[in-house]
């Protein structure tokens, strides 16, 4: 009977069953171990299987890489290529547009410089008008400031105005038809006397107009100031009328009407303007208020007669010079009768030259169509018979 030597639960393992389930297990264990084994070689064989397949297939893809990789550079070598030719012909165009925005840079730069020196001679040239016109008018402010003065100071204004009366007459007359501060017979005298042709009177002229109540009346601020300045203009100019109608019309030595010279047109507008009876005074004074202009045109008057009265008194020198161009005249148609009589006789004698000469040709023509005997008579008995004949015309 076998020794139990282990006893689990009711179940009491001697050393033949523990033997035994240890060969058993043993067993076991190596059964697991080759299935273990042939799982592992199974494993391994399937992992090889599966290794390779992944190797074919890393190196199929590596290939398809390559290959790709080989398009690749292709298409970056086309695309370097097409590249570095879009550049060359990026640069030539570039160069081409840098040429010709150069060229027309140039060509703008030159116009505009063309145009601007141009416009800067025009504007020299205006500069130098306007500097002209600067001087024009610094010299008229002169002028004015010089006339202002002028017409401030009454001799110095008297002055003025005689000297435009003086000026204007002396233009248009000559030194016979005018004098200048001519006593009259009564002692008086007048600024300018114009002779009339054909009458021993005078026309007697006054420059010594009254300008202060018109300075007076320019200034005035106020009706009431205005007021006063037409008052004394009435009054200053009436008096002076009446000092020149009662001075200057002398009976038998001035004509009936005198001039009173005005050395402004603006001013004599405005007292035709705004003292129609002061005007009206003067007419009735036998005194003409005028300006220069009308003096001129009364003066062009003047020389209108002078020049008919010149005229008239050269009527007997121009007569006698008709009357020799008559004389002349005629002679030259008795002249030019003779002539016509000796141009037909002329005429008549080229006439019967022509004649001679045609019965001259003919008789030479009737003597060379004639046949002689003997070849040197001929040249003793032609020439008889054309003086004959030359003789009988």
């Amino acid at each position: 009977m076998e020794t139990p030597i282990l006893t689990i639960g009711n179940t009491v393992v001697t050393a033949s069953q523990a033997m035994a389930g240890l060969g058993l297990l043993v067993l076991l264990l190596l059964v697991a171990l080759l299935v273990a084994l042939g799982r592992m070689s199974r494993q391994r064989a399937l992992e090889a299987a599966s290794h390779g397949e992944r190797a074919q297939a890393a190196d199929s893809h590596i290939a398809d890489l390559t290959r790709a990789h080989a398009e690749m550079a292709g298409r970056l070598q086309a695309f370097a290529e097409a590249l570095a030719q879009r550049q060359a012909d990026l640069g030539r165009s570039v160069t081409e547009r840098l040429d010709q925005v150069t060229q027309r840079v140039g060509e703008n730069l030159t116009r505009g410089t063309a145009a601007t020196t141009e416009q800067l001679q025009k504007l020299e040239a205006r500069i130098a008008v306007l500097d002209a016109a600067r001087d024009s008018i610094t010299s008229l402010t002169d002028q004015v400031t010089g006339l202002k003065a002028i017409l401030a100071n009454k001799p110095a204004r008297g002055a003025f105005g005689q000297g435009r009366m003086e000026a204007i007459v002396k233009d248009a007359l000559p030194p016979s038809g005018y004098s200048f501060q001519t006593t009259l017979g009564t002692g008086v005298r007048p600024d300018c006397l114009i002779y009339l042709p054909g009458d021993a009177r005078a026309l007697a002229v006054d420059a010594k107009f009254p300008l202060e109540a018109f300075e007076q009346l320019r200034l005035a601020s106020g009706p009431e100031m205005e007021r006063v300045a037409e008052a004394r203009v009435r009054s200053d100019i009436g008096k002076h009328i009446k000092d020149v109608s009662e001075k200057y019309l002398v009976p038998g030595e001035t004509q009936d009407i005198a001039l009173l010279f005005v050395p402004s047109e603006s001013i004599y507008a405005e007292l035709n303007e705004r003292f129609e009876d002061v005007v009206q005074r003067s007419h009735k004074a036998r005194v003409l208020v005028v300006s220069p202009s009308l003096l001129m045109l009364a003066i062009q008057v003047v020389q209108g007669l002078v020049r008919d009265a010149a005229m008239r008194e050269q009527a007997h020198l121009i007569q006698d010079e008709v009357r020799k161009l008559l004389d002349d005249v005629r002679r030259l148609v008795d002249r030019t009768g003779k002539l016509k009589s000796h141009f037909g006789q002329v005429e008549q004698d080229l006439s019967d030259i022509d004649i001679s000469a045609a019965k001259i040709q003919k008789r030479g023509s009737r003597i060379d169509q004639m046949e002689f005997s003997g070849s040197s008579a001929a040249p003793e008995a032609l020439p008889n018979p054309i003086a004959r004949s030359v003789a009988a015309e």
